[in-house]
């Protein structure tokens, strides 16, 4: 038996291993001890075997209600990924493989890698309407990249879509796959019709020092990007800084930030409600992008979410609070499941990166149906 972490995005310690059936590991904390919930490792052993895995300190982790009713996510071939028997009791977690090959990646969802990341980016230069803009450097020397689509054209409407400040919620760059390949394709006309009305600026992932690094929050610096909008820095949150410097020369009319939630098993979307000048006009088009994003896809509903905050008490570090008060523009948060959808259970796959892109190109009608209104 040989277990390892050592790859993009790999996280797990080994505490002991001598027993298959009680094997004994921990999850390794971001950069600064104050998170961790992500956990992505490979077990080599026998075809047949049974292994029981034991995550030793889940009972510190980050979210405590995100192992209720938690499976644990697997594939073989690293493109398939399904659902392991995972139980939470007494702080530890346990999951449990039954080897039908003699290697398994495990993890708490399908990593995207960071080789995904550059191929996802390669593809989409190709297409006449896309380039790639470099907008600096993060702290760890990696590329920050936004990708730029349309023709820069005045009078339409700039959107912005941000996935990943979070690293370990990958179904948010699995949506942004989704979008992406949809937008760009020749025969949808959702994506034509939105290329006649807007420009694009997505960054399909704005943590990417922390995606490799098998960080479940934060950057190579411990820092919580999505609590850097008010005053980024270079030395803490370059990511944040480029971008915003970035939104500053565009523009906002439309913002779109992806992100996973650990505890509620929903899709939901948390608004900027609280923030000073929101206004009946950006009610309004909150409310419509809500509802035809519940026709486009049965995976969204509106009714559970966040707790929404009080008119003037959003917390303004936070990017969709900032962006809508900065921009005066519609701003969403768009949260992903990591355990399933409650409303449409899948007991093998549970919320996937399939279903993520699927979500991803429907979010796209959800822009066509605003997009007019915007400004």
């Amino acid at each position: 038996m040989h277990i390892t972490a050592n790859f993009d995005a790999g996280n797990i310690d080994i505490i002991n291993a001598d027993d298959k059936n009680d094997i004994q590991l921990a999850i390794r904390p971001d950069v600064g001890g104050e998170f961790f919930q992500w956990f992505n490792f490979r077990l080599s052993g026998q075809i047949g075997e049974q292994y029981v895995l034991n995550i030793m300190n889940a009972g510190g982790a980050s979210y405590l209600e995100g192992w209720e009713n938690y499976q644990a996510v697997a594939s073989y071939d690293r493109q398939h990924w399904f659902r392991l028997p995972t139980s939470y009791k007494d702080g530890k977690l346990t999951i449990v493989a039954e080897l039908e090959c003699e290697t398994i990646q495990i993890a708490y969802f399908a990593p995207y890698s960071y080789d995904r990341h550059q191929d996802l980016l390669a593809a989409v230069q190709v297409h006449p309407l896309v380039t790639l803009e470099h907008l600096g450097e993060t702290l760890d020397k990696r590329d920050l990249t936004l990708v730029k689509i349309g023709d820069g054209a005045a009078h339409k409407r700039n959107i912005w879509i941000t996935a990943r400040q979070h690293p370990g919620e990958t179904m948010a760059e699995w949506l942004i796959e989704g979008l992406l390949y949809s937008l760009l394709d020749s025969d949808n006309a959702t994506g034509k019709q939105l290329l006649d009305k807007a420009n694009f600026y997505i960054v399909p992932n704005m943590n990417p020092d922390g995606s490799v690094r098998g960080h479940l929050r934060t950057n190579a610096a411990g820092t919580n990007l999505n609590r850097e909008w008010q005053s980024p820095s270079l030395d803490k949150s370059p990511e944040v800084f480029h971008v915003i410097n970035k939104m500053e020369a565009t523009g906002v009319d439309l913002f779109y930030d992806v992100h996973g939630d650990e505890a509620l098993p929903y899709v939901f979307l948390a608004g900027s409600q609280g923030t000073p000048s929101y206004s009946d006009r950006l009610a309004g088009l909150r409310d419509k992008f809500s509802e035809v994003l519940k026709l486009a896809s049965a995976d969204f509903q509106s009714e559970i979410g966040y707790e929404i905050d009080a008119p003037g008490a959003a917390n303004m570090t936070v990017a969709t609070n900032w962006v809508a008060e900065r921009f005066d523009c519609l701003a969403n948060t768009l949260e992903m499941p990591f355990k399933d959808n409650d409303n449409l259970p899948d007991e093998e796959m549970g919320w996937s990166p399939e279903r993520s892109i699927k979500l991803g190109e429907a979010s796209l009608v959800a822009m066509l149906a605003v997009v007019g209104d915007l400004r």
